[in-house]
């Protein structure tokens, strides 16, 4: 799953990190390429804590969708790559049967989502769950 993070950079800062789709992710790191390592880790450690409250992990939403709010005014934007079926836990392999047609918009569905096919239908039925 593909995650928003918004970047600011103050003077005498390092770059703080806020990932708008998880209220209450934050990170930082003293260079751009670490605060976008940092903000994988927040991301995935804030969305194991949701899945062990038993909460919903929400849709990740278009940069686009963002760039408007003035909490996020002069942030420069990036996307975190997240797989989220590596960080469920211990897993279980099931055998799902699927038609084809729905199993290849599913795949593609996930692929442009930055998400495996595990992870997405994970999401999907923790979603439908909620």
């Amino acid at each position: 799953m593909n995650f928003a993070i918004a970047i600011h950079k103050d003077a005498d800062s390092d770059y703080g990190v806020t990932v708008p789709d998880l209220p209450g992710c934050f990170s930082a790191g003293g260079t751009m390429d670490e605060a976008i390592s940092m903000a994988r880790e927040a991301i995935q450690t804030h969305v194991e804590g949701l899945l062990l409250d038993n909460e919903t992990i929400p849709f990740a939403r278009p940069i686009e969708e963002h760039q408007s709010n003035p909490e996020f005014a002069g942030a420069v934007w990036a996307v975190v790559q997240v797989d989220l079926g590596k960080i469920t836990g211990k897993s279980k392999r099931i055998n799902i049967t699927i038609p084809e047609p729905a199993l290849a918009r599913i795949d593609s569905y996930a692929a442009a989502h930055g998400e495996s096919r595990s992870g997405f239908l994970m999401r999907a039925a923790l979603q439908a769950m909620r």
